[in-house]
């Protein structure tokens, strides 16, 4: 159903429009008046706040920005779903799929919150571990495609791993993760003492979930990410906590409340019952040894 007030797709499209209007060194000022709006109406849309959004003035804002087709495309399909807040985003339909609305959102988060019962979770991959995924993933694609896909998920790490203002990692990772064999032996070996040193870092908490913690949440649970964008100087959210479900055909964003705490809920149970953090990095470097002594 839809809803008005600030969402996600608001949101993510009001700030890479801004983007454009600066990159074009335009002033709201100009850019309002060339739309023949307010000022206030043009500041609205850019901060998400927008009541109503209608998708033929962001193709005009796109011309006017001089904004690539596909991009523009993108930016349309926003529009086009811009009052949900609970937002399906289905590949390929509406908005492009080498759009990454994810990698998008991630890339402003503050802290995230993982839960990986599968595969190691993408910001601690190696880049061995990436491309055999990767492979499996897209075996259509040219060598180079392929690299491309592995080079963009390294870099979505240095949001982790920058020096200025890193983001905050929580994550818990079944232990099933671990003897999922991605690439052999060597691989594995790499990615879980990759692991090991990263759970080191200040800013990164990573904790096991083994096998003997039973089903923490009496029902299995998939794969999940909380993310948070910081606070303003009033101690205000800079915007709302975003959970994201991955699914094989799409992806589901949940920003209303109740969903939000049920799946901080959720983590708080799955850490209780992990390993701790010192525990889990001699249990990463223990399933090294047995892949590669």
């Amino acid at each position: 159903m839809a809803e008005t007030g600030s969402t996600l797709p608001k949101r993510q499209l009001g700030r890479h429009l801004r983007d454009w209007r600066q990159r074009n060194n335009m002033t709201i000022a100009q850019a309002a008046e060339l739309m023949e709006w307010s000022e206030s109406t043009l500041q609205r849309l850019e901060t998400g706040n927008a009541e109503k959004i209608r998708w033929r003035d962001v193709k005009e804002l796109c011309g006017l920005y001089n904004v690539p087709g596909e991009l523009a495309q993108a930016f349309i399909g926003l529009a086009q779903q811009a009052n949900v807040k609970s937002w399906w985003h289905e590949y390929g339909d509406l908005i492009p799929e080498n759009f990454d609305v994810y990698v998008d959102l991630e890339s402003s988060a503050s802290q995230l919150t993982v839960y990986q019962p599968d595969l190691i979770p993408g910001l601690l991959q190696t880049a061995d571990y990436a491309r055999h995924l990767a492979r499996d993933a897209y075996p259509e694609d040219t060598p180079s495609e392929l690299a491309g896909r592995v080079q963009i998920k390294i870099h979505r790490q240095s949001l982790i791993t920058r020096s200025r203002k890193p983001a905050k990692l929580n994550v818990v990772i079944h232990e099933a993760a671990l003897r999922r064999v991605v690439g052999g032996p060597q691989v594995m070996a790499a990615q879980l003492r990759h692991l090991a040193d990263l759970s080191t870092e200040a800013n990164i908490t990573i904790r096991l979930l083994p096998f003997t913690a039973g089903v923490p949440m009496g029902d299995p649970i998939g794969p999940f990410v909380i993310l948070s964008f910081g606070l303003d100087p009033k101690g205000k959210p800079v915007a709302p906590t975003i959970v994201y479900l991955e699914n094989y055909l799409g992806d589901l964003y949940l920003e209303k409340p109740v969903a939000v705490d049920r799946y901080h809920r959720a983590y708080e149970v799955l850490e209780d019952r992990a390993l701790t953090e010192v525990e889990s990095r001699d249990r990463f470097r223990q399933v090294a040894r047995e892949y590669a002594p």
